[in-house]
Parts: structure tokens; C-alpha cells; sequence
């Protein structure tokens, strides 16, 4: 508890170092509004709305681009009367300081890109098996998922779970793959590595399948981590992996891709309830414009982000069977598919 609290104390005082809104104002903001609700009700469909989304990565990534294309659509399509106004690059805490804020009820964030795995630890049991490795073979695999009814089975767990969050929307920043201080060329190499990994259950007991030793790391303390020996590598998309300067300390990468980065955006029930239904109608709608942006955006950014790292010397490492990989990690995959093998069934049917 008192971690948390410390957490966002730092992020609400990294907020007014930055020159964005006083706590008082942002609070206001947060809340979804507490004036629009007031005016909502007593018939006013012209009042103003200002809802705080959280970005741990820079505005340039795929998932930076994505939540601008959200904010620009929801602004077109609400006439300028809905703002989203985007946090990025982690002004506002790591991802699991925004959501125990979100959950808690703090008021600070109302809405924020998240990786799907994030959820495990707050009972998400659905959402635990988008992360599980190597169960998409292919993006194609992954927008079948997003394109199917199970999609939306799975974005309705938050509200079914009561956790204070509904989620909005899917996407993707493409494959994650393993970055390290000193060169891995197979699965062997990473025996015996310390590998940073967040609070998630999934990815430790996929590091430690893969012979590695999983280190609880904050995102916003990795780069430094990385430099000081804390950890020998991590993992992270492509794009994320450059755009967070990762390899001036880590500088060779593997392209295991073990997991699909897949995101999902989620906004508080609070500010959601605030809300007229016609606002409500322009935030699905905008998440369904960002998922066709999402689309076209994600391999084109990756594949231009990969030429650029290998033109700077970064150490990348193909390859090329991933029977090794997978046979590593299955029991991972047994051990969290026990009570919902046909569910996962479903999901990996979907690629044929």
C-alpha cells in the first residue's frame, strides 16, 4: 500500500514538474468530468469533457501513434466537445501504478493503453491468454481474434470482474522479443540471464521455462536497470524497444517473438457513467477507427524501426525455428489453460 501510494504521489508530482495541469485541475479533469455529468443531466448536450489518458511510451511508438489517432477521432466526431488529453512516455506513472489508480478510484487517470497482460494479476483470466507464448502464429492470427466474437467476450471480462474498468478496444505493437546486454543466439544462451519482467505470473513462468531468472523491474526504472547490471536484458516490441533508447544499453535483440504485443484501452466506470450515451457512442466508435489504424500502421512502423536498428550497429539475431522456444515454455501454457483449454482451443483454431 505504501508502495502504491508513493507511486502516485511521484507521478503527481512528475505531472506538475512537466508543466501539465495542477493536481487540482487534473483531478477535476479525471473525474470525467464532474461539471459535463451535472450538465448532462439537466439537458445540456453541449458541455465539455476532458478525459486523462495514460501512455507508458513515447507519442512515436505504434501505441503512442494509436492513442493519437484515438484522441483526433474522438475531438472530429464529438465536434471538439470531448477531449482526450494524452499523457505518454509514463508521466503518469508505470502501467500498474495507473491501474491500481484507475481501480482504486484515485480520479487522477480515466482511461489508458494497456498490455493485455496487465490484467492477470487483478483476476483477468481471459485476458491471461493473449499473452501466453507463441499462441499467435501471425498479426493475421491476432485481427481474426479481434474480428471474432470471442473479442468481444473477452473485452467484457473487466465489467464482469467488477474491477471499476471497462475496456474499450484491442490493438497491437506488434511481436515482443527478448534485448540483452551480451549477444543470444539461441534459446540456450538466455540460461542463467536476469530478465526483467513486470508483475505478471505468465511472463515469469515464461522466462524461467526458457532457463532465464525473472527480475521484478518498474518500466521506468529498466534503462537504468539495464546499465547498472540490475538485469542482462528484457523484452519488448520492436518500435518500443528503440523508442525508449534501449539499445545504447542493450544493443542485441533476438526476434523470438514469444508473445503478440496486444493492448487493449480501458476507461474507468466512473467517468464512463458520466457520460451521455452519445458520448459513449463516439468513444466505440473512434476505438474502431484506431483498430483499422492500428492495422495498417504496425508492420509498416516495425519493419522501418528494424532497418534503422540495424544500420546502427544493433546485434539482430533471426530466427528461424522456434520449435525450441516452444517446447521450453508449453508447460506454462498447460499450467495456465487448465480451466479454459477450450477456450484457448478457440483461440489458437482460429489461424486455421
Amino acid at each position: 500500500m505504501k508502495k502504491r501510494f508513493f507511486a502516485l504521489a511521484i507521478a503527481t508530482l512528475a505531472l506538475s514538474a512537466c508543466g501539465l495541469k495542477s493536481p487540482e485541475t487534473t483531478t477535476t479533469a479525471a473525474n470525467g468530468g464532474e461539471t459535463t455529468a451535472a450538465k448532462a443531466d439537466s439537458g445540456s448536450e453541449g458541455a465539455e469533457v476532458t478525459l486523462v489518458y495514460a501512455e507508458v511510451n513515447p507519442l512515436d511508438t505504434i501505441v503512442g501513434q494509436s492513442g493519437t489517432a484515438f484522441k483526433e477521432k474522438v475531438e472530429e466526431l464529438s465536434g471538439g466537445k470531448i477531449h482526450i488529453d494524452v499523457q505518454a512516455s509514463g508521466v503518469l506513472g508505470s502501467e500498474n501504478d495507473v491501474l491500481d489508480g484507475m481501480l482504486g478510484g484515485t480520479g487522477t487517470v480515466d482511461m489508458s493503453r494497456i498490455s493485455a497482460f496487465a490484467l492477470t494479476s487483478y483476476g483477468a483470466k481471459k485476458a491471461s491468454l493473449l499473452s501466453l507464448p507463441y499462441t499467435f502464429n501471425s498479426r493475421e492470427h491476432f485481427w481474426k481474434f479481434v474480428d471474432s466474437d470471442l473479442s468481444k467476450e473477452f473485452l467484457e471480462e473487466t465489467s464482469d470482474l467488477n474491477l471499476g474498468i471497462k475496456s474499450l478496444y484491442y490493438g497491437e505493437e506488434g511481436f515482443r522479443h527478448f534485448f540483452t546486454k551480451n549477444p543470444v543466439n539461441s534459446v540456450e544462451d538466455l540460461k542463467g540471464m536476469k530478465m526483467r519482467v513486470s508483475n505478471d505470473p505468465v511472463m515469469n513462468g515464461m522466462v524461467e521455462g526458457l532457463g532465464a531468472s525473472p527480475t521484478v523491474v518498474a518500466f521506468n526504472e529498466l534503462y537504468s536497470a539495464l546499465q547498472t547490471g540490475v538485469v542482462d536484458g528484457a523484452e519488448q516490441p520492436i518500435t518500443n524497444y528503440k523508442s525508449n533508447a534501449f539499445p545504447e544499453v542493450a544493443p542485441n535483440i533476438i526476434l523470438d517473438g514469444h508473445t503478440l504485443g496486444a493492448f487493449q484501452v480501458v476507461i474507468t466506470d466512473d467517468a464512463w457513467n458520466k457520460l451521455t450515451p452519445e458520448q459513449q457512442d463516439i468513444l466505440v466508435e473512434a476505438g474502431k477507427y484506431v483498430g483499422e489504424v492500428n492495422r495498417e500502421i504496425a508492420q509498416k512502423a516495425e519493419d522501418k524501426v528494424l532497418e534503422e536498428l540495424k544500420s546502427s550497429g544493433v546485434n539482430v539475431v533471426e530466427v528461424t525455428d522456434k520449435t525450441p522456444w516452444k517446447e521450453a515454455t508449453k508447460n506454462v501454457i498447460e499450467k495456465n489453460t487448465t480451466d479454459q483449454k477450450e477456450l484457448y482451443q478457440q483461440i489458437v483454431d482460429l489461424d486455421k
